[in-house]
């Protein structure tokens, strides 16, 4: 026999109700996100990631101003943005994967619709150069077919909308140093010494 009063039933079974409708409001809002978001901690700060039902379509740094960041993705984009953490779990995983040393190329599907002319041609590019490794702005100049367009190909890696993952950090200046990056020169050491420590263990 259940010892339970009554009240008490009802009031469980008010709960169950109340937490099966929240799973269904979930539910049918994910259904109308065009974009979902997330922030992840990592080495480098907090990463804001973005994606479309084609993929991740955006990472970006806090210096970058979240908060503008996903405005402007509700402009360029569509205006149905939610955080739906989630949706990116595989971006979440694959990048504390890159942190921890153990993953140097990423697999998660990809949205590059933020990419157009030029600067898109730069930046599918950037996967070619190897984990570890770095090449000039020149280099990336003459990879991308236009030899004479370095300063283009700065502004190209400055504006890529998928730093890490499509790895701009990995073009330097001529002297080797490592010149400007959309997360701060300082994060671009990091990421570097990340990469050549990785190698050499």
């Amino acid at each position: 026999m259940n010892d339970e009063t009554p009240a008490a039933l009802l009031a469980e079974i008010a709960l169950d109700d109340v937490a099966r409708l929240h799973a269904d409001l979930v539910r049918r809002a994910n259904d109308l996100v065009d974009v979902a978001y997330r922030t992840l901690d990592t080495p480098v700060g907090p990463l804001l990631l973005a994606r479309t039902a084609q993929g991740l379509v955006r990472v970006a740094f806090a210096v970058q101003d979240h908060d503008a960041v996903l405005q402007a993705l509700s402009d360029d984009i569509s205006p149905r943005v939610l955080e739906a953490p989630h949706r990116l779990d595989d971006v979440a995983r694959e990048l504390d994967e890159y942190f921890a040393g153990r993953r140097r190329t990423f697999d998660v599907p990809l949205d590059l619709r933020l990419l157009h002319g030029f600067r898109r041609v730069v930046v599918e590019h950037l996967p070619d150069i190897a984990y570890g490794r770095t090449e000039s702005y020149a280099d990336m100049a003459h990879r991308a077919g236009s030899p004479k367009a370095v300063r283009a190909v700065g502004t190209a890696c400055a504006l890529n909308p998928l730093p890490l993952v499509l790895p701009c950090h990995r073009v330097v200046r001529s002297d080797g140093s490592p010149g400007q990056y959309a997360g701060g020169t300082e994060a671009k050491r990091r990421l570097l010494a990340l990469e050549t420590g990785a190698l050499a263990a």
